[in-house]
């Protein structure tokens, strides 16, 4: 897109990156010709941010949680096209007055009137403004409408109809209902198709079912249903009986084994279940008809005395009291083409009307009237949608300023004493608040990227009574990191103030300040030794108890006889001894050296050693804490939360400073600093231990330097050094040094000796 010749964009710079402002109705007209590459962020996502979700979602026009550029584009354009000054975005207002509703427009003026609709519906008629809590309650907007323009028949649409009402119940009762704006049940085009399609269908099957030849007339669905219910178990003797009659040795176990009758004969057989329901339904016999009144098994007998009575005697005469198996085939054939019918029956819910109801409503108008009481509804969907887009320019007055400034730039971020939309709260842990603090799903996950922003990062999980919980990483900019490990526990406040028990579950270390790692060398040095110190004493707690294991087993091992002890080497400890002399004579020596040339350093010189000594010390892990301050950044948190950073956004030291705070006593807080639990003791031998170190390296500073300070008393001069003598070459003659006796050439100027010095 071609930038705009005519429009002057302003950038104000923070954190080292030129951000763009927005101040007048041309900054957001203009926003499509502003080059990408210049915005902070190109996507971010709508959850997880302090922003109105609503407008969130209605900016999001494809549905797919996150925000882009073009979407974001686009929602201004709109804006800019219903805002008579499109300046007031910036302003940020939650009520949106109607007199910046820009009506020159077809759309504007439609969205301006259904704002004072939806006024007069809520009872404010004469209301200059509308807000969101306005726009909440669609029962109230649209309850008392007969048409609301969603399509969906509502009990208020059919008036006083009562035929219609009527039918309306019916279909709801068939084939379901859907909710209408004011969330009341009705019926859509989708459903009253679906009604009248199965009236169709069910005719239909009705009208073929008529044309057949029913064995029993009006009975047949009866008789029907009774063979059915025994058709199985008919089915189930007379391959019994084909099968005794294959072979006879399979009659007895056919009709089942003795022991299941031992076993029915300790039950109560008053009501017969399952255990005699499963026996054959009579005796098994090779060729032997079904008796139909004798023989028959108790759990079947009314079964079949209902089968013979409807069916049995129907066909074949009164009286009858057996069936034949080609009697049996003879009987299925017959209701072979009504079994048919039944199968193709059409699975339908309108069956409940009967068919005399069917027909009438097919044979009716009542599709037609109803079909047009939809198209209806449909025609006002313009107007009713200005309603939805009346709420859509509330939201967007009210939020889409904060969110351009929050996206094209980080305005929020780094203006003093404001928040960004991403920072979801404050938590308070270690004596120190951190302001800075982003929602999570998955810390593991958003670690790994994350931790390219060389900032000290601590996941927390945070709690609630309630049960609800919430991940956040919060990211550290000051003091140091001795006491943050997982496990400690804090309290996180949310921006909305709400409390969350918060313990730490992860760490990604980085340097936090230039204060720790200049306390980084000495403080490991102190915990190296003191491991060593620890591993020292476990090594001689361990081996002393083994030589007191050793000893009394000694004692009491072997009867009568005394214990053995081991010889003393004296050469063995002699070496010992002459090892750690010499240790601590090369460890004095090095101690002595350093101490005699720093005394031999003039006064104003000693402070500049000793600062170069720490300097040497904690120099190169300031240098490369200082290295990695300089290269701090939010943008890796963010990414690992789904947003597309496009800008460095740098936390230099003064910005980490103000993002995390430490325990400061207010001002004008008076303290007493009488401890009534200190330890005086130790602090009385701390105290003459400084003052006889001081004294110490006083007095040896005064041995080293006596001779100096003592010619700087008696005759203002140090003492010159004597001058060491020449060696002559090979083959020369030494010159002797002129005496004081004697006199000087011509020219030449006589230095007398220098005095010696005398002891005081």
């Amino acid at each position: 897109m071609n930038p705009h010749p005519k429009h002057v964009w302003k950038f104000f710079r923070a954190g080292g990156l030129d951000q763009v402002r927005f101040e007048t109705a041309d900054d957001f007209l203009d926003l499509g010709n502003l080059d990408q590459k210049l915005w902070v962020a190109l996507s971010c996502p709508t959850h997880g941010l302090q922003f109105d979700e609503r407008m969130l979602t209605l900016v999001d026009t494809d549905g797919d949680g996150h925000i882009r550029a073009s979407e974001l584009i686009a929602a201004v354009q709109w804006a800019c096209d219903h805002l008579k000054d499109p300046a007031v975005l910036t302003r940020g207002s939650a009520a949106l007055p109607l007199s910046e509703i820009n009506n020159a427009t077809e759309s504007g003026a439609r969205i301006l009137a259904a704002a004072r609709r939806i006024l007069w519906a809520v009872g404010k008629p004469d209301t200059p403004s509308i807000t969101v809590e306005d726009t909440a309650d669609p029962s109230k907007i649209f309850g008392q409408l007969e048409f609301n323009g969603d399509g969906v028949l509502s009990p208020l649409s059919l008036g006083d109809d009562a035929s219609l009402r009527q039918v309306f119940d019916e279909i709801i009762a068939a084939v379901g209902s859907a909710k209408d704006r004011s969330s009341l049940d009705g019926v859509d085009a989708a459903l009253l198709a679906k009604f009248f399609d199965q009236l169709a269908a069910y005719d239909t099957w009705t009208k073929l079912g008529e044309k057949l030849t029913l064995p029993f007339a009006s009975k047949t669905a009866a008789a029907f249903a009774s063979l059915q219910a025994v058709r199985t178990k008919v089915a189930d003797y007379f391959a019994r009986c084909q099968l005794a009659a294959f072979d006879a040795r399979a009659a007895a176990p056919l009709n089942r084994a003795e022991t299941e009758f031992v076993t029915l004969a300790g039950q109560d057989l008053s009501k017969p279940g399952d255990a005699v329901a499963g026996l054959p339904l009579a005796r098994v016999e090779a060729g032997r008809a079904l008796p139909l009144v004798e023989g028959i098994n108790p759990a079947w007998a009314a079964p079949i005395a209902a089968f013979r009575t409807q069916v049995v005697e129907s066909l074949f005469g009164r009286g009858r009291d057996t069936l034949a198996e080609s009697e049996w085939r003879d009987l299925l054939g017959k209701f072979a083409s009504f079994e048919a019918h039944l199968a193709a029956k059409p699975v339908v819910s309108v069956d409940k009307l009967g068919i005399e109801r069917i027909r009438e409503l097919l044979a009716g108008n009542v599709r037609a009237r109803l079909e047009s009481l939809i198209q209806q509804d449909l025609a006002l969907a313009p107007e009713i949608a200005a309603i939805d887009s009346v709420e859509r320019l509330i939201r967007y007055h009210w939020d889409l300023g904060r969110l351009l400034n929050n996206f094209v730039s980080f305005t929020d971020f780094y203006a003093p004493g404001r928040r960004a939309p991403f920072q979801a709260g404050t938590l308070y842990l270690d004596g120190r608040s951190c302001d800075l603090c982003v929602q999570v799903s998955d810390p593991g996950a958003h670690s790994v990227l994350a931790a390219q922003s060389n900032l000290y990062i601590v996941y927390c999980d945070c709690r609630r009574a309630d049960g609800a919980m919430k991940k956040i990483a919060a990211c550290f900019t000051k003091g140091d990191s001795d006491y943050l490990m997982v496990g400690r526990n804090g309290v996180f406040y949310d921006r909305k103030g709400v409390d969350w028990d918060a313990t730490i579950v992860k760490v990604v270390e980085n340097v936090i300040s230039l204060h720790q790692a200049f306390w980084l060398p000495y403080k490991k040095l102190v915990k190296f030794i003191e491991s060593q110190t620890a591993k020292f004493a476990a090594a001689k707690d361990k081996s002393a108890d083994e030589k007191l294991a050793a000893g009394a087993a000694n004692a009491v091992g072997g009867a009568g006889q005394p214990a053995k002890t081991e010889a003393f080497d004296i050469g063995k400890f002699a070496g010992i001894f002459a090892a750690i002399g010499l240790a601590l004579g090369y460890i004095g020596g090095a101690l002595a050296a350093i101490v005699v040339g720093f005394v031999k350093l003039t006064p104003w010189q000693m402070p500049i050693a000793i600062a170069g000594a720490l300097l040497l010390v904690s120099g190169p892990s300031m240098l490369l804490a200082w290295l990695k301050l300089r290269q701090r950044t939010l943008g890796p948190v963010l990414d690992a939360t789904g947003w597309a950073i496009n800008g460095r956004i740098r936390i230099n030291v003064p910005l980490g400073a103000a993002l995390t705070h430490q325990a400061r006593l207010p001002a004008n807080s008076h303290r007493t600093l009488k401890d009534p639990y200190e330890d005086t003791a130790a602090a009385r031998r701390r105290r003459w231990t400084a003052v006889i170190l001081f004294l110490v390296v006083l007095g040896v500073a005064a041995w080293f330097t006596r001779d100096h300070w003592w010619w700087r008393i008696t005759s203002g001069t140090p003492p010159a050094p004597a001058a060491a003598p020449e060696r002559a070459g090979p083959g020369a003659a030494a010159i002797p040094a002129p005496s004081a006796a004697e006199p000087a050439g011509p020219g030449t100027t006589t230095i007398p000796p220098a005095p010696k010095p005398t002891s005081p």
